[in-house]
């Protein structure tokens, strides 16, 4: 895979980093995923795709304030880069212009 790429799960994060904006973070995204995938999702996977997907760019992250609630531990909030918003745009491109080559026979499942 290139540098501009995602994958499937990636992609996931990704869209939904830009769905909850501003409350961006680990274990929210985890449970925002869950309930749009209807299944459960790793917190550990979604943290190394969130690393990965910043590092290439895609994302970029900042630390909220303290809270008592979590015991002085800051939340790293995640929000989708003008970079990353492109590649998810392409990727949603090349998904929609395949979905418009099916030709309309392609899912009239007759056997020979």
């Amino acid at each position: 895979m290139g540098k501009d790429t995602i994958g499937e799960f990636e992609e996931v994060v990704m869209l939904t980093v830009a769905v909850l904006h501003k409350e961006a973070y680990g274990v929210a995204i985890k449970d925002e995923m869950e309930n749009r995938l209807n299944k459960t999702v790793n917190l550990g996977a979604v943290r190394i795709a969130l690393k990965r997907l910043e590092s290439k760019g895609f994302l970029k992250s900042e630390f909220g304030e303290v809270t008592a609630v979590r015991g002085g531990k800051r939340k790293r909030y995640f929000q989708v880069t003008p970079h990353g918003k492109k590649v998810l745009q392409q990727v949603m491109e090349i998904r929609k212009g395949l979905w418009e080559s099916i030709p309309s026979v392609a899912f009239d499942l007759k056997f020979i």
